[in-house]
């Protein structure tokens, strides 16, 4: 299974990519993350992260948690997600920074074989979780840090 979600910020990229990695704090201004933890902190955005989330159905939550190893790479630059607990086990992500005309175009890119069940894994992956639980996630995701990126980038002291 292969999702990829992107989002426009009209804001710079640097402003785009601090906001995405800086994850602990996507709680505060990301209505739909319950939490975002470090359970090993190896620097700036690099570590063991767990996370959990509320995924919306109407007037229903249903909650989502998963632990991954969390790193980034300042060249390209991108953040750099391998699950290892729940679910999404074994799913690698990839945000990815891109400079536009009038801001910053964010991409995130979901791979993942589906877990490990049986006949169904994959089927599951690609006709379920990945549209209604992945990707509908992520767009939440992307939208919210996207409007953080703006605010930071309009308040920050103009020379």
């Amino acid at each position: 299974m292969l999702r990829i979600d992107e989002q426009m910020a009209a804001a710079p990229l640097d402003a785009c990519f601090r906001v995405a990695a800086d994850v602990e704090r996507w709680p505060e201004f990301l209505p739909h993350y319950r939490w975002v933890r470090f359970r090993e902190r190896q620097g700036f955005a690099r570590g063991t992260v767990e996370m959990a989330a509320w995924r919306p159905f109407g007037m229903l939550r249903y909650p989502t948690w998963w632990v991954s190893r969390m790193d980034h790479d300042l060249q390209a630059p991108a953040i750099l997600y391998r699950h290892i607990e729940g679910i999404t086990r074994g799913m690698d992500v990839r945000w990815e920074f891109e400079r536009r005309s009038r801001g910053t175009l964010l991409r995130v890119l979901h791979e993942w074989d589906g877990p490990a069940w049986p006949l169904v894994g994959r089927l599951a992956a690609s006709a379920v979780i990945g549209p209604h639980f992945i990707s509908a996630i992520a767009r939440r995701t992307l939208a919210g840090i996207a409007r953080a990126a703006e605010r930071a980038a309009w308040s920050a002291p103009r020379m």
